[in-house]
């Protein structure tokens, strides 16, 4: 057990970390059993959303999300499950509009070099 002060929160935060990392893994393994068990495309939706919030927080890595992805959409097909088309949200929009007007330039000063004579030694 940390004596110090910093090793024993760090303990602390470790223990939480883990079991939110559990809880996310978890709910991958949940998702996943159920489209296994029936196959469809809300259960696809849920194990695919399940897999992108683990990868979201750097919980698992994105050629593995990919490949767990793409094995359950295969399986879909086998089974096949009709794919519910995605739909892109719209980009959101900004609150106040942007003007073509053009803002005055101003001028620039052109800054004058000042050239130094060489001196003579005497």
């Amino acid at each position: 057990m940390p004596i110090i002060k910093s090793a024993i929160k760090r303990v602390r935060q470790a223990n939480i970390r883990r079991e939110r990392n559990i809880a996310t893994k978890r709910a991958i393994k949940e998702a996943t059993k159920k489209f296994n068990q029936s196959p469809s495309s809300e259960t696809l939706a849920k194990a695919h959303s399940e897999l992108d919030k683990a990868l979201k927080k750097n919980l698992l890595k994105k050629n593995t999300v990919a490949r767990r992805k793409a094995n359950l959409a295969k399986a879909a097909k086998e089974a096949g499950v009709k794919l519910a088309p995605t739909t892109k949200k719209a980009p959101a929009k900004t609150a106040t509009p942007k003007t073509t007007e053009k803002k005055p330039t101003a001028k620039k000063t052109t800054a004058k070099t000042a050239t130094k004579k060489p001196t003579a030694k005497k």
